[in-house]
């Protein structure tokens, strides 16, 4: 972890704001948007980027991935601007919070990996290209969904020590564990061989 230097009032109020952007479901404002009805009561009912692919819409898809990316960074740069450095991770990990347990939804959200994924390019864009570089692969090998983020996030830390990102490495191991809890029926079902996998499509 970085050493504290802003005041411990005004990180609060910084958490507070990046946990209130993070809690926005960008998921579930566009599948109303977009008419693909209530994201919560489609396939797992999860308000992240996968779930909503599994309406068959994939411009939806792809919007909430870059929107729950793009939250996690913004709130990262905006802090990081202002604030430094200890400014910015507990942005980040607010926003990453935030979209887990989102108020506006009754602490009922994502699981995470989208954000964790714009957190880690803002705070470390090194670390942040292998772990979406690492998810990629994971994907294009198993096409499994739930196993490319387990396996990107899992590295993350391990890729921040080795760069010399070592202030991060903390922040990045507190979010792999929500990561891992949020993904324990997915853990479950890889185990038991009944995750679905993701089809190929033209």
């Amino acid at each position: 972890m970085p050493d504290i230097v802003t005041p411990l009032p005004m990180l609060a109020l910084v958490a507070l704001a990046a946990y209130a952007l993070g809690a926005i479901p960008f998921g579930v404002v566009l599948a109303r948007l977009m008419g693909l009805g209530d994201l919560r009561e489609i396939g797992s009912g999860n308000t992240g980027a996968t779930n909503v692919m599994r309406t068959g819409n994939k411009l939806a898809g792809a919007l909430t991935f870059l929107l729950d990316a793009g939250k996690g960074a913004v709130a990262v740069l905006a802090a990081w601007a202002i604030f430094g450095v200890d400014g910015a991770q507990i942005a980040g990990l607010a926003a990453f919070l935030g979209h887990l347990y989102p108020v506006y939804l009754r602490f009922q959200g994502g699981k995470g990996v989208a954000t964790f994924l714009g957190v880690t390019l803002a705070i470390a864009w090194p670390v942040g290209l292998l772990t979406c570089a690492t998810w990629i692969a994971t994907f294009k090998l198993s096409r499994y969904s739930s196993l490319s983020a387990l396996v990107a996030c899992g590295f993350s830390s391990i890729y921040a020590a080795l760069l010399g990102h070592m202030p991060v490495v903390a922040l990045l191991v507190v979010m792999k564990i929500f990561v891992f809890y949020r993904h324990r029926d997915n853990i479950r079902r890889l185990i038991n061989r009944t995750e679905p996998r993701f089809r190929k499509t033209r």
